[in-house]
């Protein structure tokens, strides 16, 4: 467990996969008008990474501010060489406080730590406060993919970061 600023960020537990799904389905569906396949592409791949998590190598942190969830970042095995982050977000309210650039860095220095040479990450091309994000932290857009996606269409992108030190 970490203390910043007025948050704690701590491992996450079993109790917090229902309000992963929850959250990342109404904040998205408020923000962004997406519709309710969202909940099912986050619920089945974080059930499996539940459930066949390998300790050293993954992680979920939950960002808490008065005993509230208000944030959330992951780490995901891919292989040896390969990490993916998943299930970023920050509710509205906690955005532009610095604890979306702190997580970032729990998750890279935990990626490090972890042996990763590189870390991928998806995203879509409206996010703009994430894709800042990425781009400040060294990750850079490899592909995109044009689609109809949660009820909009929406261009997919991949973005990644090869760590320090590391080669492909």
């Amino acid at each position: 467990m970490e203390k910043f600023k007025e948050y704690i960020i701590r491992e996450y537990t079993e109790d917090d996969l229902k309000w992963i799904v929850d959250t990342h389905g109404e904040m998205y569906k408020r923000e962004y008008g997406f519709d309710n396949t969202l909940p099912s592409y986050v619920s089945e791949p974080l059930e499996k990474f539940h459930n066949s998590r390998k300790a050293n190598r993954e992680q979920i942190w939950i960002a808490e501010r008065d005993e509230k969830k208000v944030g959330v970042i992951a780490i995901a095995y891919v292989d040896d060489y390969t990490a993916q982050l998943r299930w970023f977000l920050l509710l509205e309210e906690e955005r532009g406080k610095g604890l979306g650039n702190r997580l970032m860095e729990m998750a890279l220095d935990f990626s490090r730590k972890a042996g990763y040479g590189k870390i991928i990450l998806w995203t879509v091309s409206i996010l703009d406060a994430a894709r800042h994000l990425y781009g400040k932290h060294g990750f850079s857009i490899e592909e995109k993919v044009p689609h109809r996606i949660w009820g909009k269409d929406l261009v997919e992108e991949r973005w990644d970061l090869v760590m320090d030190g590391a080669e492909e």
